[in-house]
């Protein structure tokens, strides 16, 4: 029977977790590249698959809605082999997501501190969890509630000083 850490390594997947504006996507991008992996965005799949926006999909079915779509996912990420996964900030909410990513591949934490992702989102409008009267107070009460499942990651990377290929070369080391 294979163990868990070697059906991981024999996945040969990367899958970035973190909150919004930690990074996930822009180094998603650039580790692909230096490995000549695919790339993937576990929003893009979902919209795609949707045909709808993340936040129309917010706005007309809600976050719950939203979250079984993450899951639906989540259980294809084990079908993927050297490909970089960028996945949503909050898919780590559900357990049974954690684990199917754990199956899939090497789980990194991007992580940052409250006020630097409330300075990196400022101004965005795509971002359903942030249209409140206090976006940095709902950072720091998501980032509360996801903290130990974020820190359950294979790897912890913080973004706040470092640039992108900084945080890439974290990875590879």
């Amino acid at each position: 029977m294979t163990s868990p850490a070697a059906a991981r390594a024999a996945a040969s997947n990367l899958i970035l977790v973190g909150f919004m504006g930690a990074g996930k996507t822009t180094v998603g991008r650039r580790l692909a590249e230096h490995l000549h992996w695919e790339v993937v965005d576990c929003d893009d799949l979902i919209e795609a698959r949707a045909k709808k926006t993340i936040a129309e999909i917010f706005a007309s079915e809600g976050e719950a809605a939203f979250r079984d779509l993450e899951a639906e996912l989540a259980a294809t990420l084990r079908d993927y082999r050297q490909t970089v996964i960028t996945t949503g900030g909050g898919i780590v909410e559900r357990a049974a997501n954690l684990a199917r990513l754990r199956a899939a591949g090497r789980i990194i934490y991007l992580r940052a501190q409250p006020e630097v992702l409330y300075t990196r989102l400022a101004g965005s409008t795509h971002r359903p969890l942030l249209r409140v009267a206090d976006p940095l107070g709902r950072i720091q009460e998501l980032l509360a509630q996801r903290a130990a499942r974020y820190e359950a990651a294979d790897q912890i990377i913080d973004t706040d000083d470092a640039t992108v290929d900084e945080v890439v070369e974290a990875i590879l080391r």
